[in-house]
């Protein structure tokens, strides 16, 4: 094996290669164009046209987009009800809006560790952590990949629990052959840029609960309402409204909204080639005793937003780090999703403390994210498993 480009060796491949992309084509630009030349920037036709695409793409029967996946959580907390005293259970292995969520409404968030097998957030550590004053889950399907939707939602209709899906990564993904996006009591998307789609940021949620859809509008403008059903005085003229809630500006421009809707269309394609990827990094490195493949369940039929690289220390000389920086020499630029939410110092500030979730811990102290986006080609992809497998192989321990 040649030696790594960190030891003086030459490099996979001369120019860099992130880990994340999107994918931008003349539809795309000209959709955006569009708009611009139209009437309306914001609050306009292009919103309702994604709302209603969503609905078709993902089987929910009522889509509220708005500004961002961070938002999206929010409003949905909101819309559950969740408030002062409240907890909210959901896993550490993921961007801290999943957990700052709950903290937005006054609520605590309660970590529970995770599969170690699948990463996600394990349901019988979500029994156990469950109490009188549990409100809600939010269960992120990290990677792309399906929670257990099944189990959860079983556990949250026996405690009157709100199953929040955090599926930020998830578009695309179908679950027991339903899209994701349809099951859950309500499921938030995101658009930023390293998404499968994106409309530069925004985000969604998605329910089949009327009640929740009417909430969610409120909580996207301000908790402001033209509807006289929600008002609780006359109208006097056409001009009209009310405030009837503490609700925020998360609301989406029809720039993004067109941009998303063009992205859209060229889902099923996004979806193929990120299998495609998937399927030969699995197939390189599951000979690798020094790598372990995340598993699938087989319920999940995955559109992987992120390809976790997991290290087997007991076979390598070097740590997480090292490899992280001999990959970035041979220019397979990667990152590492996620630190454990409650590492952060602001966590540590109101309480929380390392050694709540040791799977989840051990995970982190492991993983690398490689690239995976639709636009790579055949060499980009096997520049990657060219990198891992020679820096996997010459930093083997010797067992003979």
């Amino acid at each position: 094996m040649d030696k790594p480009a960190i030891c003086g060796g030459t490099p996979v491949r001369e120019t860099k290669l992130f880990y994340g992309h999107q994918y931008i084509d003349d539809a795309d630009i000209q959709a955006v164009v569009e708009v611009l030349k139209s009437d309306f920037l914001t609050c306009g036709p292009k919103i309702q046209q994604l709302e209603e695409r969503l609905c078709e793409v993902t089987g929910a029967k009522y889509a509220v987009v708005c500004s961002n996946g961070t938002a999206a959580l929010h409003m949905a907390c909101q819309a559950a009800g969740i408030g002062q005293g409240d907890e909210v259970i959901t896993t550490p292995i993921t961007f801290a809006a999943s957990a700052n969520c709950a903290l937005y409404c006054g609520a605590k968030p309660v970590f529970a560790d995770i599969n170690e097998e699948t990463y996600n957030i394990d349901p019988n550590q979500v029994e156990k952590l469950t109490n009188e004053r549990t409100k809600a889950v939010v269960a992120v399907d990290f990677t792309g990949q399906s929670v257990q939707l099944d189990e959860l939602l079983a556990h949250c209709r026996k405690n009157h629990l709100v199953l929040i899906e955090d599926g930020a990564h998830v578009i695309g993904t179908r679950y027991n052959g339903k899209c994701n996006g349809s099951i859950a009591d309500m499921t938030t998307l995101s658009f930023h840029p390293v998404k499968t789609v994106t409309g530069g940021e925004g985000g969604a949620v998605l329910t089949n609960s009327e009640t929740y859809y009417q909430k969610l509008l409120l909580y996207r403008a301000h908790g402001i309402t033209r509807d006289p059903q929600w008002m609780e005085h006359e109208p006097d003229g056409p001009w009209y409204y009310e405030q009837v809630a503490l609700g925020m500006n998360y609301r989406m421009t029809d720039m993004q909204a067109a941009l998303v809707n063009s992205q859209l269309d060229k889902l099923p394609m996004f979806s193929q080639r990120r299998k495609e990827i998937v399927k030969a990094y699995n197939e390189a490195f599951a000979g690798l005793p020094q790598i372990v493949v995340q598993k699938e369940i087989p319920e999940s039929d995955t559109t992987r937003h992120l390809y976790i690289l997991r290290l087997n220390p007991s076979k390598l000389k070097i740590d997480r780090k090292q490899f992280f920086e001999a990959l970035g020499a041979e220019n397979i630029c990667c990152n590492v999703h996620y630190i454990p939410t409650y590492y952060f110092p602001y966590y540590e500030k109101i309480g929380y403390k390392r050694g709540l979730c040791p799977k989840a811990e051990k995970l982190y102290e492991e993983i690398i994210s490689l690239p995976l986006y639709y636009a790579m080609t055949d060499k980009d992809v096997q520049d990657v498993i060219d990198a891992v497998t020679r820096i996997a192989v010459y930093y083997a321990i010797d067992e003979g």
